[in-house]
């Protein structure tokens, strides 16, 4: 890993931006590292890695944007305009012994670092490893991980019953199943005064893939078809940063980058 880790003095106020950490250049340089690109950094590294790794780019975003947002620089929901507009990324390719994996952010690379493979898992005949697709299942985990402490509200539930649309192939509501637990909990969280009696989105999340009937990979056309659910349930016609339709998309953009036929 390449990467410092950043370094910063209460006193100064200043925010760490993406050119203090990164050797980056034009307008991501100059961006403030904000909390909610660090999540979605941490997502792409969990579903592409199995885990966020320990001083890569995810934890070293993290780390900075804690920084900014204890200094009172960035909201805890805040995400820059590079990272929501252009996305993050994280790509592996896997070649006989070892695998490279490369992370950027608005299309600049931040971090890229080799991996050693176990001969196991080459592919016979020493042949090029491939990844496995991100499945909407499995971006549905992300978000447990990602928004997790945030109660469920009526885009969520309309985000997570499109998703679940999306992954079965069935508009049918399955009573029990995902989409059917977090309209629910949406319900009670509206009658609901107290945070701490409020169903959490990991609450309804945790071990998605386990839950649905079926599960398919996710495409361009299902991340559309969730951030249209969230974005017309959403008194603010926005989407939020981390969450459900965000996972989605990542995991859509993901597959498209490693070139999956679905």
């Amino acid at each position: 890993m390449s990467q410092e880790q950043p370094r910063r003095t209460q006193e100064e106020q200043e925010p760490i931006k993406y050119g203090d950490i990164f050797n980056v250049s034009g307008d991501l340089a100059s961006k403030t590292v904000a909390p909610q690109d660090a999540a979605m950094m941490q997502t792409a590294e969990s579903m592409v890695l199995g885990q966020t790794q320990k001083g890569g780019p995810a934890a070293v975003m993290q780390a900075a944007a804690t920084q900014n947002e204890r200094a009172g620089l960035v909201r805890h929901d805040e995400a820059t305009d590079v990272a929501g507009n252009e996305g993050v990324t994280v790509i592996e390719t896997g070649v006989p012994g070892r695998r490279i994996i490369t992370e950027s952010v608005g299309g600049q690379v931040i971090g890229q670092y080799v991996q050693p493979v176990p001969v196991a898992q080459q592919a016979a005949g020493g042949g090029f490893i491939q990844q496995n697709a991100i499945s909407i299942g499995e971006a549905l985990e992300a978000s447990a991980q990602t928004a997790g402490d945030r109660p469920v509200d009526q885009s969520d539930a309309a985000a997570i019953q499109a998703a679940e649309v999306r992954a079965t192939g069935s508009n049918v509501i399955v009573p029990g199943g995902l989409a059917a637990t977090a309209q629910s909990a949406a319900a009670h969280n509206a009658a609901t005064d107290r945070e701490q009696d409020k169903i959490k989105v990991s609450d309804v999340l945790s071990g998605a893939t386990a839950k649905l009937p079926a599960d398919k990979v996710a495409t361009r056309q299902d991340a559309e078809g969730v951030v249209g659910a969230e974005m017309r349930n959403n008194p603010d016609m926005v989407l939020r940063p981390g969450g459900v339709a965000a996972s989605v998309t990542a995991a859509a953009r993901l597959n498209e980058n490693m070139n999956v036929n679905t």
